[in-house]
């Protein structure tokens, strides 16, 4: 069975796991909607956001 996909509660990463691997904070299930960073230094929303890293981010988080 797969783990259920969580996000981080201060990069918004979303990930499997029950701590960030990039900033050690823990993660919440309760996330919704996402969007995928290809390009975070051209990207706008990623500049709004405050990514920094490729990835999949969860655009809100509880």
């Amino acid at each position: 069975m797969a783990k259920k996909e969580k996000a981080c509660k201060h990069c918004r990463m979303i990930t499997s796991e029950d701590t960030c691997i990039y900033c050690n904070v823990n993660t919440s299930e309760e996330w919704f909607g996402f969007v995928y960073i290809v390009n975070p230094e051209k990207s706008e929303i990623a500049q709004k956001l405050g990514v920094r890293i490729n990835g999949r981010y969860a655009l809100r988080i509880r």
